[in-house]
């Protein structure tokens, strides 16, 4: 029977008609880049609540997965905090498996027809982005986008690391960070009337009484479907619609494509609250001893979810001049391997416990994962304090702020909760199972830094449920496998603190 083309044929295709000096390294990376997102997919199929896994029976090597349907499928034992990509193969009956695309097809569950295409295009596109990488010198980057576009494999546990569907091969180079492109931004005028405008607006941004909306060529080309006025070369960052304009704001922009897990864009809702949240969240930062900051929207203005943009102020405005500062977000830390001196390791994880659990009993949730959790680093790279960006996926909870005499802002539904279920898996799965765990990138690295920071934290009811009780995750396999719209799904991992999670 005849079968369609793989993603893995495509991007070659496309890569020999535009690179072609880059095709044999792209084939070169594919197998290791099969295994990276086998490796994630194996930990989701691990320990996610999967409805059509009826058990788990693991052993001192392997674990074996019992369908409901009867079929077995047996890998390797995992760590749930692993970031290495050690699953080559996995055997569903016996047959062996080393593309985790037609491992999801095969296994023929509900939806994993399409979740197969996006992880043959995480696949493809992680080839890709490690195929285009020279050698990065061991000198400290200058400039605060080039740590963030050494992130090349994208979320250390996501199987859609790399996903980029209605991204072509042309569009990946010219616009990915790993790629490190600088990015042609545009503007669309829009009569101020029919614009949302929070903040403080530049000057140089209006014409008149139009606004000018600053867009990514490819939410242009594919979604606005209309040529933009020039305006600026800008460097993408880790979120990819996020850019750093030198000697400028970070502009977010309106991105309608799906990276990762959801589709991108920007709701007029979080227009409107962006300067409510700025302040509040400056409220919050001065009740950490000036452990933390967060960095400020100094203005966002929408038309529609498809025609918006905010801007940001960049976190390294928060590195003391001339101390030879510098501020990396988390995701970065590895590939510097400044993370793995066990001692600095168990710094960042007390400095962001401290941090975390202050907020939490506050009565603000931080979803603090390595993209938005930064560390300002001293010359030496000791962890000195945190910055925060991108406030829209807080979690409020009124009645801890009340306790504490901080007025309540008038936020988005989404955002407020009292449940301390949903507060703590917030934090706690986006901190400990995210940012720390992909910096540790091992169990027992993680157990040994979360030990020696807990120690001399106040033993509030939130530290005591991280302490106690199995990590809460997002179950993001289950998520992609589930019907739209469903939201965040959670799972559980071994706790780290409680047992070794091998």
């Amino acid at each position: 029977m005849h079968r369609p083309p793989t993603a893995e044929a495509e991007v070659a295709e496309e890569l020999a008609a535009v690179r072609p000096g880059l095709v044999s390294r792209y084939a070169a990376e594919l197998p290791g880049a099969r295994a990276a997102v086998l490796s994630r997919l194996w930990r989701a199929l691990a320990h996610e609540p999967l409805p059509w896994v009826a058990g788990r029976e693991r052993g001192r090597e392997e674990l074996v997965l019992r369908l409901r349907d009867g079929r077995l499928l047996r890998g390797p034992r995992p760590d749930p905090y692993s970031t290495a990509a050690y699953v080559t193969v996995v055997r569903l009956g016996e047959s062996p498996y080393d593309d985790p695309a037609r491992l999801m097809t095969d296994l023929a569950v509900p939806r994993s027809a399409g979740f197969a295409a996006e992880l043959g295009h995480s696949v493809a596109s992680l080839a890709l982005s490690r195929a285009g990488q020279g050698e990065h010198p061991d000198e400290w980057p200058a400039h605060d986008w080039e740590w963030e576009q050494r992130v090349v494999d994208g979320h250390p546990f996501h199987p859609s690391c790399r996903s980029r569907p209605g991204f072509s091969v042309a569009e990946q180079l010219a616009c990915a960070p790993e790629h490190r492109p600088v990015v042609q931004l545009g503007l669309v005028p829009v009569p101020e009337a029919e614009c949302l405008v929070t903040g403080v607006w530049p000057e140089e941004l209006r014409d008149g009484r139009r606004v000018l909306v600053p867009v990514h060529p490819w939410q242009a080309a594919h979604v606005l479907g209309r040529p933009c006025e020039a305006w600026l070369g800008a460097h993408p960052l880790m979120s990819l619609r996020t850019l750093a304009v030198p000697g400028g704001p970070h502009v977010k922009t309106a991105l309608s494509a799906r990276l990762t897990s959801s589709v991108r864009d920007i709701s007029v809702a979080s227009v409107a609250a962006s300067a409510t949240l700025s302040a509040f969240g400056e409220a919050l930062a001065a009740r950490t001893d000036g452990l933390l900051h967060l960095t400020r929207t100094l203005g966002a203005a929408a038309r529609s979810p498809e025609l918006a943009a905010v801007l940001r102020e960049p976190p390294q405005a928060y590195a003391a001049a001339g101390r030879g500062e510098r501020v990396v977000p988390v995701a970065a830390l590895a590939p510097t391997g400044l993370v793995r001196d066990p001692a600095r390791l168990a710094g960042l994880a007390r400095l962001a416990l401290t941090v975390g659990l202050r907020l939490l009993e506050l009565g603000a949730a931080l979803e603090a994962h390595g993209q938005n959790l930064l560390v300002v680093l001293s010359a030496t790279g000791v962890p000195l304090r945190l910055v925060y960006r991108d406030l829209a996926d807080l979690r409020i909870s009124p009645a801890r702020l009340a306790r504490h005499g901080v007025p309540v802002p008038e936020l988005p539904a989404r955002m407020v909760t009292d449940d301390p279920v949903a507060l703590r898996r917030k934090l706690f799965g986006s901190l400990v199972a995210g940012a720390l765990a992909g910096a540790a990138g091992s169990g027992p690295a993680l157990r040994a830094a979360l030990e020696t920071a807990v120690r001399d934290l106040p033993r509030t009811p939130d530290l005591a449920a991280l302490l106690d009780g199995p990590l809460p995750v997002k179950a993001l396999t289950l998520m992609r496998l589930s019907p739209g719209g469903t939201g965040d799904l959670w799972g559980e991992l071994p706790n780290p603190l409680r047992r070794p999670p091998c």
